[in-house]
């Protein structure tokens, strides 16, 4: 089986596309489905009989806005869910969410030091802080917490493309932060983008289980066989990769 991947710019138009006057969707939900299908990664790889607290470290974009959409899931999945969202964005679709996940009373973890100390008694990390259109290097205060991230040894669900990773070159240099980060998992929505050829983690999902055929046809995607209900399917790690 070749996975055919999206680079940065073909993933943007397919989500203009998706929420095209044509296309139908709003962000929000595009958002609510792909949050969907992290939290059913996490109790794929961790159900919660293997422990319930997760760290889910959320960046200022959808990437980020995924992360909080799956942090609600997981509630009431039965997990214990935290979030560090050190730079919130000002749009209504982010306070939203964030009013949400106050009024089911999940933690907020408001400093890197906090981060660090809430590590020693997480069972998984959600990396949820950057998206297909990151550049590295990693900024503070991002990068401290990407090194805590990767120094805990604490297996980590990485949502579309490992945080510090170019989305077409993958891990940066080993002058940067983050040039040996390699989770155990790796969710890609919608489609997987060009960086998955460098992942070596144990398990990759693909979700984000909206498009039809016809879309699918028109970007060359296979559409992913879901099973049942399921928002995710299981791809093979290290399967040949063809940028579309």
């Amino acid at each position: 089986m070749v996975l055919k991947t999206l680079g940065p710019q073909t993933a943007a138009d397919l989500d203009k596309e998706l929420m095209s006057e044509d296309g139908g969707f709003t962000i929000d939900q595009l958002m609510e489905l792909a949050g969907l299908s992290v939290a059913e990664a996490a109790y794929k790889v961790h159900p919660p009989s293997s422990g319930k607290n997760i760290l889910i470290a959320c960046g200022p974009g959808n990437n980020g806005g995924d992360g909080l959409v799956a942090a609600r899931h997981l509630h009431h999945f039965g997990y214990t869910p935290k979030i560090y969202y050190p730079k919130p964005t000002n749009q209504p679709i982010f306070t939203n969410l964030q009013k949400q996940l106050h009024h089911l009373h999940i933690p907020f973890v408001s400093s890197p030091e906090d981060f660090d100390s809430e590590l020693k008694s997480t069972d998984l990390i959600i990396d949820a802080l950057f998206g297909f259109s990151f550049k590295p290097p990693v900024r503070e205060p991002f990068d401290k917490v990407l090194s805590s991230i990767i120094s805990s040894k604490v297996p980590v669900l990485a949502v579309d493309t490992p945080s510090s990773w170019d989305v077409e070159s993958g891990p940066p240099s080993d002058e940067f932060v983050g040039h040996d980060f390699m989770p155990e998992y790796l969710i890609s929505l919608t489609a997987a983008k060009p960086s998955v050829k460098f992942f070596k983690g144990k398990r990759h999902f693909i979700g984000g289980r909206f498009l039809s055929q016809d879309v699918a046809n028109k970007y060359g995607l296979d559409v992913p066989d879901y099973q049942g209900v399921d928002q995710i399917a299981e791809v093979e790690v290290g399967a040949p990769v063809e940028k579309l």
